[in-house]
């Protein structure tokens, strides 16, 4: 049996990225012996004529297609990404008979009505890895689909309850010769490497735990060294670890810290931590296992505000963390998202005002809120009328406190003008 696996992904939102949740499928399916082609439509210079080339080509039995973006989460003038992933889409129906079947994180938000609008034959909710080989298995053996976890079918809705793999160092990590390491002379460019899966924070507006669920499932640091070590072997030695919480567990933190310093990759890396729960002693691990920046996710800088999001901290646990970072040298990026359900001017001023004396690196501004299926936000948002009942958010929808959109973008803009490092 033949797969052709697509990433459809063509965008560089915030930073170019390589699909690597892809890469884990192409692994688990190379693992049982089927023969998987692989296409990045990222490296094409021609995305559409590349991939009519390659089903030409390559014939493929089984059609995957990873969304990653289904917008641009620009609230002023958002962008519909999956307009051009339903152009991928119809290629492939157009030019193979083969099943398309839909997976990725901007997919698993929205199975249903993204399956729908994309006219695909099916889609899998969540973890690719083992659902995708579990249904190659059975069309290439003519069984029946209808039991399998998370898959939906195009008319018929779910199979069966999704489930999370409890162990992900059960299935192999990517091989590194998918990918072209000299697209890593770029600056740009950072290797996306997942350590832990889950999130259990549960912020209003986010969307994660949809995706990845609330448990943290910890890969075990000697698997991720030994990955490490073959990626930095093939040339990669600028690492995103795009754990949701690098931090969290600490524990978990400072191993791995410990163990990339005691194996010496000289890697240069990059992480997301939760503020509140970040010490001196794993700062200056993380600086001396080779972490340059690190973003801050705290959103606001108004204790009300804080709390309306379900942070479990306050402002000057975000200041702690800061200037630990900073004391360490590490690089800091904060982040605002203004205009949500417990904001008014004077708590937008206090946070613009809050994040300015941080004196980070980088500082980005987000004016409203983009609202995704089963999050509180959403639950908001469809309490005052702002969304309709049962609306499936596919088209981006934002949440912006009535009565101050016009005020927030100018006031925004402002600040941003004047400083450098801050961006929208």
């Amino acid at each position: 049996m033949k797969i052709l696996l697509i990433s459809a992904n063509t965008e560089k939102i915030n930073m170019p990225t390589l699909p690597m949740g892809l890469g884990f499928v192409a692994a688990a399916v190379k693992r049982k012996g089927y023969d998987v082609r692989f296409l990045d439509l990222m490296e094409a210079e021609d995305p559409k004529n590349r991939l009519a080339e390659s089903l030409g080509e390559f014939q493929p039995d089984m059609i995957g297609i990873s969304i990653r973006n289904v917008d641009d989460q620009c609230s002023e003038n958002p962008r519909f990404l999956l307009k051009e992933a339903g152009e991928i889409v119809r290629i492939c129906k157009n030019l193979s008979s083969a099943p398309t079947v839909l997976g990725g994180a901007g997919y698993s938000l929205f199975p249903t009505a993204a399956l729908d609008f994309l006219e695909a034959d099916m889609g899998i909710q969540g973890e690719g890895e083992k659902i995708f080989t579990e249904l190659a298995d059975r069309i290439s053996e003519g069984k029946t689909l209808s039991d399998i976890p998370g898959l939906y079918i195009r008319g018929k809705g779910l199979q069966s309850p999704r489930t999370y793999i409890r162990k992900p160092d059960q299935w192999p990590f990517p091989d590194p010769e998918l990918f072209d390491a000299g697209r890593f002379q770029d600056p740009a460019y950072y290797l996306p490497f997942q350590t832990r899966r889950g999130c259990p924070m549960q912020c209003s507006y986010c969307a994660t735990s949809v995706i990845e669920g609330k448990l943290i499932r910890k890969r075990p640091v000697s698997s991720v060294l030994k990955e490490l070590r073959r990626w930095r072997e093939a040339g990669f030695s600028r690492i995103f670890f795009t754990d949701n919480t690098f931090n969290l567990p600490p524990s978990y933190a400072m191993q791995l810290c410990e163990a990339l310093i005691s194996e010496g990759l000289n890697l240069e890396w990059r992480c997301i931590l939760y503020p509140g729960k970040i010490s001196r002693d794993l700062a200056r691990k993380m600086a001396t296992a080779g972490c340059k920046e690190a973003a801050l996710g705290f959103e606001s800088g108004n204790t009300a505000v804080l709390r309306g999001m379900n942070k479990r901290f306050g402002p000057e646990d975000i200041r702690e963390s800061s200037d630990i970072l900073a004391d360490a040298g590490i690089g800091r990026w904060g982040f605002l998202l203004l205009g949500g359900p417990d904001e008014n001017r004077d708590s937008v001023r206090e946070s613009l005002e809050f994040a300015d004396s941080l004196n980070a690196e980088a500082m980005k501004v987000t004016v409203g809120i983009r609202i995704y299926p089963h999050t509180r936000l959403a639950d908001t948002a469809g309490s005052e009328g702002l969304t309709e009942a049962e609306a499936d958010l596919l088209s981006p929808r934002f949440y912006i406190k009535a009565g101050m959109e016009e005020w927030l973008r100018k006031t925004a803009a402002e600040w941003i003008q004047n400083r450098p490092g801050w961006s929208a």
